[in-house]
């Protein structure tokens, strides 16, 4: 078992979710909007896709080497399951389901002569004789044959949930179940095709892109959460400490972020990036695997990236701050000679949690798309990471070249459209929830 420092991180902020999952079931107050939360359809067939991505991430943040008695690559346990997207590399461009290439070359046949022809390719396609005639039937059986397995698959798991508690909600419900049959259908229709064909094409090297929007999942999940895990500590406690305390310990606070968001983020972002790079350079026996490498600068992006992004939360809080100081049960602990640090952490806190939730989950998805651009324009992540950002920036070329290759930048296009829309609808669900004003509290 290989744990990257990426990972260390992953495992924390599940044990800090789990720990505030087992603090709001004891709070009564949080109960009314969760059971909101999983009553409303939308909200929840939204956190059943994205607990499809996490699931596809968390698997991917289990790395380890496959020969531990020599010095091999670093895999991890979703690059062991996709072997054979990882290892069936053609020549170049394929277009999705193809069984050639996507552009013609000269071809040299068994009798001598030449061809001006498109060369098969080496595992896309490889199992048929004819593919002229038999591509066309051959795709719509091989579908057949991953639906017909999917739904097998899903009767057994059908038989084996009937135990279990059903949700609140018969609409939610029947909600849920038809996203998870939906999801299943399309994931395992999808792996079981991708071991005859290149679903989603392959790239200028000849990888598949299926793959690469596969890996890609991990890089968007990390930019989202790891980037609150460094933002949300900083934002809460300044500003409680600016809103409870005000005087010069409110105006230290709003010099810092008013001259931090003075600073223009990309350009902090690449001057933090074209450090790390020169770091990693000047000291190039410390990170002899690529993989670390380019772990390295991705956290160090979800760093720098939460350095600049906390300065949002923290104006809200401090107003919130301001308003619940002023609050009678505020008033009535302080006049008891409560310590204010107990008043902040008893009184304040609690009372403030819900803009943090809301905050987090709508800054997700914006995140997500900040990797993207970021990438883009090369002060990303390396570009040796699968993320939809370098996908993007690797298609710039692709759609000026002629024939268009389109499906590079479609695939990188629907999961990134996926994720967001996905974090968008639960993160409106939750702000509904939690929010008294819409509930006319």
């Amino acid at each position: 078992m290989t744990i990257l420092w990426t990972d260390f991180l992953v495992f924390l902020l599940i044990a800090i979710v789990l720990g505030f999952a087992f603090y709001f079931q004891g709070q009564a107050h949080l109960q009314r909007p969760l059971r909101k939360i999983t009553t409303n359809k939308t909200g929840m067939v939204s956190f059943t896709l994205l607990l499809f991505f996490v699931l596809v991430g968390l698997l991917d943040s289990l790395h380890f080497k496959p020969d531990q008695s020599q010095e091999t690559e670093i895999i991890s346990v979703l690059d062991y399951w996709a072997a054979p997207l990882r290892s069936h590399v053609e020549k170049t461009y394929s277009a999705p389901f193809a069984s050639t290439l996507y552009s013609k070359e000269t071809l040299v046949l068994p009798d001598g002569t030449s061809q001006w022809a498109y060369p098969r390719l080496q595992f896309g396609g490889k199992h048929l004789d004819d593919p002229e005639k038999q591509h066309a039937m051959d795709v719509i059986k091989k579908t057949l044959a991953g639906l017909l397995q999917a739904l097998g698959l899903l009767a057994l798991l059908v038989l084996v949930a009937k135990k279990q508690q059903p949700l609140p909600s018969c609409a939610a419900k029947k909600a849920v179940l038809a996203t998870i049959v939906i999801t299943v259908c399309l994931l395992y229709t999808a792996a079981y095709l991708a071991n005859f064909y290149h679903i989603l094409g392959t790239d200028k090297v000849g990888e598949d892109v299926f793959y690469q929007a596969i890996k890609s999942i991990r890089t968007g999940l990390l930019i989202g959460t790891l980037t609150t895990l460094v933002m949300l500590p900083m934002a809460i406690a300044f500003g409680l400490l600016a809103g409870f305390y005000q005087g010069w310990v409110d105006d230290i606070i709003q010099y810092i972020y008013t001259t931090l968001n003075a600073i223009p983020g990309v350009l902090l972002i690449a001057a933090s990036i074209l450090m790390v790079q020169v770091y990693m350079a000047n000291h190039e026996q410390a990170f002899t695997s690529v993989l670390v490498r380019a772990d390295i600068r991705l956290l160090f992006l979800c760093l720098i990236l939460g350095v600049t992004s906390w300065t949002g939360l923290c104006r809200l809080l401090r107003a919130e701050t301001l308003k619940l100081r002023e609050m009678e049960y505020v008033q009535a602990a302080n006049a008891l000679g409560v310590r204010q640090g107990r008043v902040l952490i008893r009184h304040i806190l609690p009372n403030v949690m819900h803009i943090v939730l809301i905050s987090v989950v709508l800054d997700f998805s914006s995140l997500v798309l900040a990797e993207a651009v970021l990438s883009y324009i090369n002060i990303g992540v390396d570009p040796t990471t699968y993320s939809w950002g370098n996908m993007i920036n690797g298609a710039r070329l692709e759609m000026a070249r002629e024939p268009l290759v389109w499906w590079s930048l479609s695939a990188a296009f629907v999961f990134m459209f996926a994720l967001v829309l996905a974090a968008n609808l639960f993160a409106d669900t939750v702000q509904d929830a939690f929010d008294p004003r819409r509930n006319g509290e």
